[in-house]
């Protein structure tokens, strides 16, 4: 019988458990990022400088503003 252990040694398992991690990874890095806007704002750095440092569009800055103040 098939079973999950034999599951787990599939590439498709393995494939999709290494995706899963690096999807992971990005969304944490990510809020990461939205988390610091307000600190670069209050560090003096302009809506497009912070985009820019964090590797954000300035749409995702605006909207993140937008969000935090509702």
């Amino acid at each position: 019988m098939f079973g999950l252990s034999d599951l787990k040694q599939t590439r498709v398992y393995q494939e999709g458990r290494e995706e899963g991690i690096e999807q992971g990874i990005e969304q944490g890095a990510r809020q990461k990022s939205l988390q610091l806007i307000p600190v670069f704002l209050r560090l003096g750095l302009s809506l497009s400088d912070t985009a820019k440092e964090l590797g954000l569009s300035l749409e995702e800055v605006r909207q993140q503003l937008e969000n935090q103040d509702k």
